[in-house]
Order: structure tokens, then C-alpha cells, then sequence
């Protein structure tokens, strides 16, 4: 029992860490969102969005060297089960800015958080320790 509280809150504990990077990634483009008179190419969004990622993935990794997660096995339910948590609640947070009429980006939908968040955690699978 206390092995599958562990896994939970380390599980819970890495979602936490890629939704704080999504958050300060949605604030940093929408402070520069006015500056762009067109939407960008989706394709090329999405490629935006995956670098994006990856970056706040390598910090990350400098900020938490140590993985959550030590085994192979849970390293791997990680790297699947984060990122479609992240984008769901990414996702959940663009719902509620729309019933509040704020803008909404591309962050705010579930695929592009999911990209995010699957890139962050890819990195961090690659790299950490």
C-alpha cells in the first residue's frame, strides 16, 4: 500500500511539474499574443510547442536532476500517463477561460498541451537521472 502511495504522489508530483511550464509558457505567449496580427500555421504551432517543451524539459532536468520516477517501468507510465493528465488539464483550463470570455490560445486546447507536456517529459525521460 505505501508503494502505491508513492507511485501516486510521484506521479502527481511530475504532472505538477509540467503544468507550473505550461502555466509560465501560456503567460509568456499571451503577453506577447498582440504582437502577431495572424495565427500562425497549426503544423507549425505544434512544432513551436514541442521545442517549447523540450527546453522547459532540459530546465527542468537542471532544476531536478533526480527523476521522480527510478524504475524503468514507471519512468515509461510516466512519460505516457503525464502528458494526457497535463493536456487535460490544459484543456480544462481553456474551458473556463472561455465560459469567462478570455481569450484563449493554442496552449489552452488539449493537443497542443499534450505536445508540450510530452516533449517536457520526453526530455526529462532522456536525460535525468
Amino acid at each position: 500500500m505505501e508503494f502505491l502511495v508513492e507511485i501516486i504522489a510521484r506521479l502527481i508530483a511530475e504532472i505538477v511539474l509540467q503544468l507550473v511550464f505550461e502555466l509560465l509558457v501560456e503567460l509568456g505567449l499571451r503577453s506577447v499574443r498582440e504582437t502577431f496580427e495572424n495565427p500562425p500555421n497549426p503544423w507549425l504551432a505544434s512544432f513551436g510547442y514541442v521545442i517549447l517543451g523540450a527546453i522547459a524539459g532540459g530546465i527542468s532536468v537542471l532544476a531536478f536532476p533526480s527523476l521522480f520516477f527510478n524504475t524503468p517501468t514507471t519512468r515509461v507510465v510516466n512519460l505516457v500517463v503525464a502528458p494526457i493528465a497535463a493536456g487535460f488539464a490544459m484543456a480544462a483550463l481553456g474551458a473556463w477561460r472561455r465560459r469567462k470570455d478570455q481569450p484563449v490560445i493554442r496552449i489552452d486546447r488539449f493537443s497542443y498541451g499534450y505536445l508540450f507536456a510530452l516533449s517536457m517529459a520526453a526530455v526529462r525521460y532522456a536525460v535525468g537521472d
